[in-house]
């Protein structure tokens, strides 16, 4: 885990033998379970490190635990990243894996058991519906949202969960000023603004990566998350669309 060590480092953390440990033993685990269960198509050794576990890590340039026992959930966690790696890291945390794939939440369940990770939880389900039930809606103090959707989906797939207070992070990369600026009427409609755009400046990542931090300003309007997949066919872009409640 020479990667994952040198990049932590990059971003001020510092890994014990025991972490390194655990995330060797986690990319073992996932590469192993990915020829039977399509986790991932990052299967190789040194890409893991990269483009999963630190990749994951970078959610420090925009947020750390304090002194509390902060709630986090994963949203669409697939293979456990980045919520894994970040619990890892910070054991304190109090982590909830979200996935609504059965098979995907069955090696979750695995290699939460196999690390013995301590206050975390697979929940198997759609964010558009776990987001409607009082034991996650509005309890989190950081969202985590890492999956291959425009921001203004996902913020109507995290935002709910975030408490008053609280942060959304997604990772993002490339050139996405239209995106942001786009999203900025979905993320003040589900009780967001838009904190702060954070680059990921590692020799790691020449991509152009970055991170979008939400803030939870206000409770979510009863009405949102709306049903099953509707948020990523019909983003909210409009103000049209946010008077539909259906749609």
């Amino acid at each position: 885990m020479d990667k994952v060590k040198a990049g932590a480092q990059r971003l001020g953390l510092e890994l014990g033998q025991d972490e390194l440990d655990m995330f060797e033993t986690f990319c073992r685990e996932l590469i192993d379970w990915n020829r039977r269960i399509n986790l991932t198509s990052i299967t190789d050794y040194d890409a893991v490190q990269v483009d999963h576990f630190l990749d994951a890590l970078t959610v420090v340039l925009a947020w750390r635990p304090g002194s509390t026992l902060p709630r986090v959930i994963d949203v669409g966690t697939g293979a456990g990243i980045p919520g894994i790696p970040l619990k890892i890291a910070f054991p304190q945390i109090r982590l909830t894996l979200l996935e609504a794939t059965a098979k995907k939440a069955e090696f979750l369940r695995h290699i939460v058991g196999v690390l013995k990770l301590d206050a975390t939880e697979v929940v198997v389900g759609r964010a558009e519906d776990a987001a409607r039930l009082p034991q996650h809606r509005e309890q989190y103090d950081l969202v985590l949202g890492r999956a291959v959707a425009k921001l203004a989906t996902l913020a109507e797939l995290t935002l709910p969960f975030c408490r008053v207070g609280g942060a959304v992070v997604t990772h993002k990369k490339g050139q996405i000023a239209d995106e942001v600026e786009e999203a900025e009427f979905a993320i003040a409609a589900l009780g967001g603004k838009l904190k702060e755009t954070v680059p990921v400046d590692l020799p790691e990542f020449p991509d152009n990566r970055c991170l979008v931090v939400m803030e939870k300003t206000s409770p979510t309007p009863e009405k949102y998350p709306r049903r099953a997949g509707v948020p990523t066919k019909k983003p909210l872009l409009v103000k049209s669309q946010a008077l539909n409640t259906k749609s």
